[in-house]
């Protein structure tokens, strides 16, 4: 897998549980829909939700409207909450003795990954 200039791998996945740490949407948690490592970004439920204006479209059945959906933020801006405390914490790989890697939580060593 080769990686573009200026990204790297994300340690967080689709559909762990995220606090927001900056932004206008600061302390909302949620859980994450979608990541775009090569963007760096991922979507978040409920976070950053942004009104789109849909043109009718009879070939889809889709009608005229107002919908609002989740937008794009940036990876650096969330943080995985921690399952012991419940806050916000950095994740670090530690390897087990089979050769597998599993995420774990900086602040209480709980694993992230469930097994």
């Amino acid at each position: 897998m080769k990686l573009k200039r200026g990204t790297r791998r994300c340690k967080i996945k689709k559909g762990d549980q995220v606090i927001v740490i900056t932004g206008r949407d600061r302390g909302k948690r949620g859980r994450v829909i979608e990541v775009v490592p090569d963007r760096g970004k991922v979507r978040v439920e409920g976070v950053a939700v942004v009104n789109r204006h849909l043109r009718a479209d009879r070939a889809r059945g889709r009608s005229a409207g107002i919908v609002e959906k989740e937008a794009l933020i940036d990876i650096s801006n969330v943080q995985l909450l921690d399952p012991d405390t419940g806050r916000g914490t950095r994740v670090r790989y530690q390897l087990n003795e089979d050769g597998t890697k599993t995420r774990v939580a900086v602040r209480s060593g709980a694993a992230l990954d469930k097994a």
